[in-house]
């Protein structure tokens, strides 16, 4: 779920911020750095960035030839989130279909649970549908639900994730 991974980067200092010195120069770095680092959201690899926590080195500049910007390597330490296949979770109920519920789980917003991954649960329409089993346990919006991730899928264009997730083991389903 969450991992401490660190990152080798580029920071590109614009040539009209170099007047500064010493401090100022590393508060440039810093703030260019947070800036391309929220910028991101996520990749395949690691999952959604959530953190910086550290910088750990700033190597030597390299001006371009073409613009006159300096070229900073640095290393960091961030946390990361990402879903695993096998893992469980707990996810909001944020919308409630015939066929299934769509659940959110941190920055993960596209987790599907089908109706066939939820055992014993009858879907009752309304104006706020539910699903409900026999004990009147009740799956509907705003519920939180404890679930297993079954598969995840990573959109490019979109830079996000998608997850299919069940509730076929134990301990699962809404937690009250």
């Amino acid at each position: 779920m969450f991992l401490k991974v660190q990152l080798p980067w580029n920071v590109v200092i614009p040539a009209e911020s170099l007047d500064m010195k010493g401090l100022m120069l590393q508060k440039s770095i810093v703030v260019r750095l947070l800036e391309d680092f929220a910028s991101r959201k996520a990749t395949k690899d690691l999952g959604y960035y959530l953190a910086l926590t550290t910088l750990e080195s700033v190597g030597e500049g390299k001006v371009r030839q073409q613009t006159g910007d300096v070229l900073f390597p640095v290393v960091f330490s961030a946390v990361t989130f990402k879903l695993f296949r096998g893992e469980i979770a707990e996810g909001v109920v944020h919308k409630v279909l015939k066929h299934g519920v769509f659940l959110s789980c941190g920055p993960v917003e596209n987790m599907y649970l089908s109706k066939m991954k939820m055992p014993d649960y009858d879907y009752v329409p309304g104006e706020n549908p539910v699903f409900m089993n026999r004990k009147m346990s009740k799956i509907e919006k705003g519920t939180t639900v404890r679930f297993i991730v079954i598969g995840t899928k990573w959109l490019e264009a979109q830079r996000e994730f998608q997850a299919l997730v069940g509730l076929h083991a134990d301990y699962l389903g809404p937690v009250s």
